[in-house]
């Protein structure tokens, strides 16, 4: 079974040592994901086996051959670069593999006998399918359509898109070369929901081995078959999901704290017992006992990380209807993004807005708040309500200011008040005086936190609150939110949070607003229980039409024969645009059953049952597609 191994390595960035003699072996199939807080190492890590920052001592050692995939957090690219320079870049190898093929099935023609030869075609042939050689345009399509992008947008330059999208690509660059294995920095970011499903459901059929660096809980949860934490400088393995990891990270730290606390007893036990007998009878004992402390491995119990900690002050009350929306039309220019959406929240509600990128989620609060104007209807806001923001891209927050002028100009702090305030968010010494503009995402994000915090608001509008936290910061701010009493509404794509804290589900949709009393896995379930009802009466249609053609025909063969005319021109070529497309489908599904076929006969997935029977079932689902093909295409035949 085919592995990359990282032996023992070390990096420093002069005095400040971000990891050391890190280890763990990821093998093909494994989905790794990489967690821990901001600023434990895990991007240089990713670099250093990327080659991109250089590692001062241990081995990354990847089999000769073998490709790495790598999605990187930011790249950036010439302003003539287009969608479709980007991708097809990403094949340059697939097309070298392919022009080898070529060369050697001319020698082989010229020399037909050559088992060497014929050895090297199998192997060229072998390694071509797995890179998806025979599929990868229409691969490299349904990928980047995938992602949400159109076919239009293919000549469009890099530059031009937003940078959300720009992530987008730089997944898709790092998706469509289908390598050995797929390092992924943060991949979530910016990806809707049904994308970020598209996504689930993609990486869970990859055959490779993958490192995931992520926040995202529910992702990890969903895709993940082991876990590596970094902490203090070290990776710790565990096996499972993230949930499971959970389970498991508790269990050790308690069983390493009792083991701790036991060896601490027996040290104090032991050192007292040799300064009460080190100078009398005993003193032959007592430096017996001493040679053995010494010899004596000390357990270490590493110091918790160090986490904000904060709640919000007890809600003032409010009017019973805390927000209404009444008929709300509105969008861009000429872009209507939503008709007539009506509302009401209540005082207490934990409310979620959810739905695609572009629908107007973030229009809609900006019209909450009073920065727009809606097209169309009212909202009103209840007595006594005191509105907190927090916004997405932190305009709260001013850049040219330091943290401390931040919290003494916004609060009449003064300079100790601010430090001291400042400090309980983790920002301590000279970080205090950094400028607004120079801190990460992940600083400014607990910045305006903070400030959310200390406005004592009884309703939140929270605009991607989780965005650049990492996971303890994300727990805190759950638990805050239990605990606020008062009203809030959110637009998160962080499936996870959202399951924990909200109680409301509101879809926006094709200019419209759904609502699902539960959080997002009941909004999921409500959703696949309609899809299952409507394809359920699809069937029962099509099982009635079935029947009623058969009668027809029955008939029709009981009557005696009539010449029947030549269908219109206009027919025929509608019936050939449709058989062209279906057999372009049947194209890619046979390209997909020889991927799932030839990942079946790896050794690795042969001796994996669990990756065995998951494989065996998206092979019976691709040829159960297949032969729905064939029979369409069979169908349209004798149509034309």
């Amino acid at each position: 079974m085919g592995s990359i191994k990282v032996q023992k390595l070390s990096k420093a960035f002069g005095v400040h040592v971000v990891f050391h003699d890190v280890s763990f072996e990821l093998r093909r199939g494994e989905r790794l994901g990489l967690i821990g807080a901001n600023g434990a190492g895990k991007s240089t890590l990713l670099k250093c086996l990327m080659g991109e920052e250089e590692y001062d001592s241990g081995a990354f050692v990847l089999s000769e051959g073998e490709s790495v995939g790598y999605l990187q957090q930011d790249i950036t690219y010439a302003d003539t670069i287009t969608l479709g320079d980007v991708i097809t870049e990403a094949w340059q190898d697939v097309r070298h593999l392919e022009q080898n093929l070529k060369a050697a099935e001319k020698q082989m023609q010229a020399e037909p006998d050559n088992e060497a030869l014929m050895d090297r075609y199998a192997r060229l042939q072998e390694r071509f399918e797995w890179l998806g050689g025979f599929s990868y345009e229409s691969m490299s399509h349904k990928i980047v359509q995938g992602l949400g992008f159109s076919e239009a947008d293919w000549s469009r330059p890099v530059q031009s898109f937003s940078g959300g999208q720009k992530t987008r690509i730089n997944l898709a660059r790092a998706l469509v070369r289908r390598p050995d294995y797929l390092f992924l920095d943060e991949p979530t970011n910016h990806l809707d929901m049904d994308m970020l499903e598209w996504l689930e459901g993609y990486l869970l059929s990859y055959g490779g081995g993958i490192l995931i660096v992520s926040h995202d809980r529910y992702f990890l949860d969903r895709v993940a078959t082991g876990i590596l934490e970094m902490s203090h400088g070290t990776i710790t393995k565990y096996k499972g999901n993230y949930t499971r990891y959970i389970k498991q990270s508790r269990e050790r730290r308690e069983a390493l704290e009792r083991a701790y606390n036991k060896q601490q007893e027996h040290i104090k036990e032991t050192e007292e017992y040799i300064r009460k007998y080190k100078a009398g009878i005993k003193s032959k004992q007592a430096r017996g006992r001493q040679s053995q402390l010494n010899r004596l491995e000390r357990i270490e119990l590493a110091p918790e990380d160090a986490t904000l900690h904060f709640h919000f002050a007890p809600a003032e009350g409010c009017g019973e209807k805390v927000l209404v929306l009444d008929d709300i039309c509105g969008g861009y220019g000429d872009k209507e993004l939503f008709s007539h959406l009506s509302l009401l929240l209540r005082r207490g509600e934990a409310a979620s807005l959810i739905g695609p990128n572009g629908t107007g989620k973030t229009t809609l609060l900006r019209m909450i708040m009073g920065e727009k104007e809606p097209d169309h209807g009212h909202i009103t806001l209840g007595s006594r309500v005191h509105i907190g923001y927090f916004s997405q891209e932190h305009t709260e927050l001013k850049g040219n200011w330091t943290l401390v002028e931040e919290m003494m100009n916004e609060f009449s702090y003064s300079e100790d008040e601010a430090r001291n305030v400042l400090g309980r968010f983790l920002f301590q010494g000279d970080d205090v005086f950094k400028t607004v503009s120079n801190l990460s995402g992940g600083e400014q994000a607990r910045l305006a936190l903070l400030k959310l915090f200390l406005q004592g608001p009884n309703f939140l509008i929270l605009d991607e609150p989780t965005n650049h936290l990492d996971i303890p910061t994300r727990e805190i701010l759950e638990q805050a939110l239990l605990d606020f009493g008062g009203t809030y509404l959110v637009v998160s794509h962080d499936r996870y949070f959202l399951d924990k804290i909200t109680s409301r589900t509101l879809v926006l949709e094709a200019k419209q607003l759904h609502e699902y009393l539960g959080n997002y896995t009941y909004y999921r379930e409500k959703e696949r229980e309609a899809e299952e009802l409507a394809a359920q009466k699809a069937a029962e249609q099509g099982e009635t039409v079935t029947a009623a053609s058969k009668a027809e025909a029955a008939k029709k063969e009981a009557e005696p024969q009539r010449h029947t005319p030549p269908a219109k021109k206009a027919q025929s070529y509608g019936t050939t645009r449709q058989l062209e497309k279906i057999e372009m489908k049947i194209s890619e599904l046979e390209a997909t059953a020889k991927m799932y076929e030839f990942q079946l006969n790896q050794p690795e997935n042969q001796t994996d049952p669990e990756r065995a029977m998951e494989l065996t079932a998206l092979y019976e689902r691709t040829q159960a597609e297949l032969e729905a093909a064939y029979e369409k295409w069979e169908e349209l035949s004798e149509a034309e």
